[in-house]
């Protein structure tokens, strides 16, 4: 195996599973509960979303998921990072590389929706890093008090 891979994955794997697990209790742990939106692995599984991997030496470090909203609009889901690999450039990489992929695919927006508390302050901050800017739910999504929604024209 390579030493860093970003590729397309299972959401059921057994390490997958447990790294979304962490993902969901971050977010139930730090955001209202009407305002979550994280997906659970089974929901990752749809021929709609394109579930990704960052795996160095094999370990799991990260996850994101790239979902197709129409023709020309895609959204990030499920972007999470291993606690061990934080602030070590494996975020990045995986919103760069999801980027990548909708550039690939014509997308001509892509658009997250990230919680607004502190907790996710370092997430906001790599998606503006990222050239994603603030805007109004997309979607499906209702307006709440725990969401901050951005997108990025590509």
């Amino acid at each position: 195996m390579a030493t860093v891979e970003i590729g397309v994955d299972d959401p059921n794997a057994e390490d997958v599973r447990e790294l979304l697990r962490r993902h969901l209790e971050f977010a139930r742990a730090t955001t209202p509960p009407e305002d979550v939106h994280a997906l659970e692995a089974h929901q990752l599984v749809d021929p709609g979303v394109t579930f990704y991997s960052y795996r160095r030496y094999g370990e799991l470090l990260a996850v994101g998921a790239l979902k197709q909203l129409d023709g020309r609009h895609a959204e990030i889901k499920s972007m999470h990072t291993a606690a061990s690999a934080r602030r070590s450039g494996v975020g990045r990489a995986m919103v760069e590389h999801l980027i990548g992929v909708a550039r690939e695919r014509g997308f001509g927006r892509v658009s997250l929706e990230t919680g607004s508390t502190q907790a996710f302050a370092a997430a906001r901050s790599l998606y503006a890093q990222a050239g994603f800017t603030p805007c109004g739910p997309f979607g499906d999504y209702p307006a709440g008090r725990g969401n901050t929604f951005m997108t990025r024209a590509l």
